[in-house]
């Protein structure tokens, strides 16, 4: 119950900043939204405040935020449609009912012949004494169908009717909201167990490693790697991940006095990539900083992001295969494991997760965030948008697409924890 709790919280929080970050970028740029929602299928909870309905939804595998002008969206009259209105008191069609079941006191019916619900906002029709009348539409009418309520949404409010730059923010928001999250939740950390102090200093040398066999022992502080000053454990990982096999010159202080070792990094498979190791580990002392937190928090956020962007071009150029990816499944199992080793850490799981979510939001793929972006761009360029079908056409394929991998990498998972 505690892994799934912490799922739950952990998968929802993800999900909510970044469908946030779309959210209030939108009301930003002054479009409508229709729906903020986490999870996806069946909705076991709404609730509507002002223009937009809120929602949580039965699968908690994402999440969106659905706005006007977006497909299946549009309101259209049709010449022949009977129609039920009513008016404000300034005249203006504040009501326009479709299909109507129940009746108003003050409802006027109307045969229309044109209406426009964007632009010029208007309804012309024929009343029931086979009068032509022209109505004007007021901006925030609602239209009711069979007893469901929809704001209508004029052009100016719609997403296509915003400046590149408008729409480009209020996609790429999202990812930026998870980053945004993975800096409060490092920082936080920082705040509640203090910031480590990062040196690269060995606290333990393992039994037959390169480093033992070298001489190197634990209370070395390792300064320089191949000429390199080093001065974060980081530094020393980065120095030496990607060197298996070949001997590097380290430098080492040592009770005040300077070592120097020539090491060679073994090559050892792990779950993100093969890496080079020399044998050492680490236990960073922790120290109360409110400022250093922030900074802490930065350069963590930094790091992951560097880390993450490495593995990923591990595994476009074959260095790992698509076995080692992990879908809802393995997070959860993942999540399972993390768990045991307290709230921090539990913590610090989440932060990568937000920070691997924003950047997988953000490759150009279709129907990703990413893949918007570049519609956007393509659109600069060209200086007139993509045909919309075409466009709808490419993201379709792309959610087929994802679809797909989604069952493989999910059925992996299964096969990997489950058998």
């Amino acid at each position: 119950m505690e892994t799934v709790i912490s799922f739950i919280i952990i998968f929802g929080a993800l999900v909510f900043f970044h469908e946030l970050g779309h959210f209030l970028f939108a009301k930003r740029a002054g479009i409508l939204v229709r729906e903020f929602a986490i999870g996806m299928g069946p909705k076991i909870l709404g609730i509507t405040k002002g223009e937009t309905l809120y929602t949580v939804r039965l699968l908690p595998i994402g999440g969106y935020v659905r706005m006007a002008g977006e497909e299946m969206d549009r309101i259209i009259l049709q010449a022949g449609h009977r129609i039920g209105v009513l008016l404000d008191e300034d005249g203006l069609a504040k009501k326009i009912i479709l299909n109507q079941k129940t009746m108003y006191p003050d409802i006027m019916f109307l045969e229309v012949e044109e209406a426009d619900l964007e632009k010029e906002l208007y309804i012309k029709g024929y009343d029931e004494e086979d009068r032509l009348v022209r109505l004007q539409v007021a901006r925030d009418a609602v239209v009711e169908e069979n007893g469901a309520e929809t704001v209508l949404a004029p052009h100016d409010r719609q997403f296509d009717s915003k400046s590149i730059g408008h729409r480009f923010m209020t996609i790429f928001a999202g990812p930026l909201f998870n980053f945004i999250l993975a800096f409060f939740i490092f920082t936080a950390i920082g705040l509640l167990q203090g910031v480590p102090t990062n040196e690269p200093v060995i606290s333990e040398v393992t039994d037959d490693s390169p480093a033992e066999e070298a001489g190197m022992q634990a209370g070395d502080l390792i300064t320089e790697v191949e000429g390199t000053n080093i001065a974060s454990w980081n530094d020393l990982v980065e120095s030496v991940q990607d060197e298996a096999g070949n001997a590097l010159d380290f430098v080492v202080e040592r009770q005040g006095e300077t070592v120097e070792f020539t090491i060679t990094p073994e090559l050892v498979e792990q779950e993100q990539g093969d890496v080079g190791v020399i044998g050492v580990l680490y236990e960073s002392p922790r120290e109360q900083d409110f400022f250093g937190s922030f900074v802490y928090g930065a350069e963590t956020t930094v790091f992951w992001f560097k880390e993450i962007f490495r593995l990923l071009g591990m595994l476009v150029t074959g260095q790992f295969t698509i076995d080692a990816l992990s879908g809802p499944v393995g997070i959860y199992k993942t999540t399972e494991q993390v768990a045991q080793y307290g709230i921090f850490t539990l913590m610090s799981w989440a932060g990568m997760l937000s920070i691997n979510l924003g950047i997988m939001n953000l490759l150009p793929l279709p129907a990703l965030d990413g893949g918007r972006l570049m519609f956007f761009i393509l659109e600069a360029l060209r200086g007139k948008p993509v045909d919309r079908q075409k466009e709808g056409m490419v993201h379709f394929v792309g959610i087929m697409l994802l679809m797909l991998l989604m069952i493989v990498v999910t059925w992996n998972d299964i096969q990997k924890f489950f058998f």
